[in-house]
């Protein structure tokens, strides 16, 4: 799918806290920490499902510092997968802005050892990822975003 998919139409997220954490990030550029993610963050754009309008959540920045970065489909430890994991595993692309910088990204889940390395590397920045895992029986996905520009 074309970058360009992501001129579609924008719908916030019906869950106010997020919306307006989104908003926060967009003014400030990521300057002020979120009050659901902490400071390390960025904002993850997908292309709904069904819709196919943008959705954008605030997430836990994990980046390996050589492009890549890993999202992680935690939930905080609920049962269920956020929509977002959806939306990826429909359509495998993504715009991120990390910063005041946007890029896009082609997107894979990550399994067996990349999927370790990459947990590990998310421990290190928001160590409840454990704790989450430990709260839920479904396997929490982790997605790898490689830069496509």
């Amino acid at each position: 799918m074309p970058s360009s998919s992501f001129d579609a139409e924008y719908e916030p997220s019906p869950w106010g806290p997020i919306a307006e954490e989104v908003e926060r990030y967009e003014r400030t550029g990521g300057a002020e920490p979120s009050a659901v993610v902490g400071e390390q963050w960025i904002v993850l754009w997908t292309l709904g499902s069904k819709s196919g309008k943008v959705r954008k959540t605030p997430l836990v920045r994990v980046a390996d510092g050589e492009g890549r970065y890993a999202v992680i489909g935690s939930q905080g430890g609920a049962p269920t997968n956020p929509q977002w994991v959806h939306n990826l595993r429909a359509n495998p692309v993504a715009r991120l802005q990390d910063g005041t910088e946007v890029r896009d990204f082609a997107v894979r889940e990550a399994t067996g050892d990349e999927k370790a390395a990459w947990w590990q590397r998310a421990v290190s920045v928001w160590p409840a990822y454990d704790d989450y895992q430990a709260a839920t029986e479904r396997s929490i996905p982790v997605f790898v975003l490689e830069p496509t520009s």
